[in-house]
């Protein structure tokens, strides 16, 4: 080997090497604690100085992370739950679009005298969880739902066009339902290449050149599917989170399973009915299928120790060339792998609840995270001592407090609110059972936030592992 070669291959390692110090001293830089409901999505700007979140409040926060001040904030236009809030690229982070509980996708213009101007662009049959910006574009990008239903916008027209339905693959009755999305991305390397995933098995890559608009499945077929072996056919299983990475691997995070790092071409092929595995032994690379096929194909990279069942959590790649794996869980930590072998790396102790955004930095090592809290956490590399590498078997239960009961619920608003919806009885009707039953369901409540009090009055006084190593 060439002298080059070997300096190269030794300031390569040296890198990774720092690299991974980094993501040992990661520590809670900051809170951000202005929203006043679950912050369901983070994500920077493209300078990295800004940070934007939106919540179960229906408002967009803008950021200066490092500080803690909020920019502006503002309402978003939806009825519901923010899901997603994404600048546009090349628009100076004037243009943010957003998605929610209600079905609906936004866009907010922020004018110069910091007005914000927010319109309906297109919306969902159910809740619309995730957009995916096109690269580059300050005009395109893509929103999925639970109807199964893939839009595609243009910020010039702000209109939306209806890309394809994605439907589970046919029955023997002949009969296909839709999926119900909860993630979509974009390949960085190929724009043309989307990838969707929900209450389904599979993970899905379409070619855009090859949809039309109307959203017919008759060409409405994926060029890929993405699906661990074991897991082929599974109908126990979703998908809550995908990204692809630099390198055009595509990161699965499914729901009360592990996470999968397929590479690039790595997937089923377009109808994956037809390559059932019905050969191969185990550990071997080489695999039969149905079709007769015999295959050459890597088993996926799986990175283990998480939890997610709860909620629809995402998974992302951090560090410069994405030599890391990251995603929430619903014991309320941050759980990091190493990417390359999946070598669990930490698990630091996030929400009271549950994490279920993280999302890094462009340009540091610096990430945000967010959940079931109302606030937004900033990570970045400053803790002076070196966390200890753990294994995930070591990782004690973390107890956590109920979300449901963490307010006391004033005895006289919840009167006043029973008897406002209260029906008015008609003329001669008795009301007393409608008074009964909400007598009861008013003593229910108080009880439960009651015994809720006294509980986290007593986990006061616990002590429970932070499960970080540090």
């Amino acid at each position: 080997m060439c002298n080059v070669c070997i300096y190269f291959m030794r300031l390569l390692a040296d890198v990774s090497a720092v690299i991974q110090e980094l993501v040992m001293r990661l520590q809670i830089h900051r809170k951000l604690n202005k929203h006043t409901g679950c912050v369901n999505t983070v994500g920077f700007n493209a300078a990295g100085d800004t940070l934007i979140s939106g919540s179960d409040d229906q408002r967009v926060m803008l950021w200066d992370w490092d500080t803690g001040a909020v920019k502006m904030q503002f309402h978003s236009g939806h009825g519901d739950n923010v899901f997603q809030a994404r600048f546009m690229p090349y628009t100076n982070d004037r243009t943010i679009v957003t998605c929610a509980a209600d079905g609906e996708v936004r866009v907010a213009k922020i004018q110069d005298g910091r007005d914000v101007l927010t319109s309906l662009l297109g919306d969902h049959d159910g809740r619309a969880h995730k957009l995916a910006l096109e690269p580059g574009s300050p005009y395109i990008f893509y929103s999925c739902g639970e109807d199964g239903h893939v839009q595609h916008f243009d910020l010039r027209t702000d209109t939306a066009t209806e890309l394809f339905i994605c439907r589970k693959f046919v029955a023997k009755s002949g009969h296909s339902s839709h999926v119900h999305l909860n993630a979509i991305t974009i390949d960085p390397r190929n724009p043309n290449l989307l990838a969707v995933a929900g209450n389904n098995s599979y993970a899905r890559v379409y070619d855009i050149r090859k949809c039309k608009s109307g959203g017919s499945s008759d060409f409405a077929q994926p060029s890929d599917c993405y699906c661990p072996p074991h897991l082929i056919g599974n109908k126990n299983v979703g998908i809550t989170g995908l990204a692809f990475s630099h390198q055009s691997e595509l990161l699965v995070s499914y729901n009360d399973e592990n996470i999968y790092l397929f590479p690039k071409n790595g997937g089923l092929g377009p109808d994956p009915k037809s390559s059932v595995k019905i050969g191969g032994g185990e550990g071997s690379n080489s695999t039969v299928f149905a079709s007769g096929e015999d295959v050459d194909r890597p088993a996926p990279q799986v990175y283990v120790g998480h939890r997610n069942c709860e909620t629809v959590k995402g998974v992302t790649f951090i560090g410069p060339n994405h030599e890391y794996v990251a995603s929430g869980s619903d014991c309320g930590r941050l759980f990091i792998w190493r990417k390359r072998d999946g070598k669990f790396l930490r698990a630091m102790e996030g929400d009271e609840c549950i994490v279920n955004c993280i999302e890094p930095h462009p340009h540091a090592m610096t990430i945000a995270s967010s959940g079931i809290d109302n606030d937004v956490k900033l990570w970045t590399p400053s803790a002076v001592e070196r966390a200890r590498v753990v294994n995930v078997e070591e990782l004690k239960p973390r107890k956590r407090k109920a979300k449901l009961w963490q307010f006391a619920l004033p005895e006289e608003l919840v009167w006043h609110v029973l008897a406002s919806r209260r029906r008015q009885p008609a003329a001669g009707e008795d009301s007393s059972e409608d008074l009964e039953d909400n007598t009861e369901l008013l003593s229910l409540v108080l009880r439960a936030a009651n015994r809720d009090n006294l509980s986290d009055e007593s986990d006061e006084d616990e002590k429970t592992s932070d499960g970080s190593g540090e």
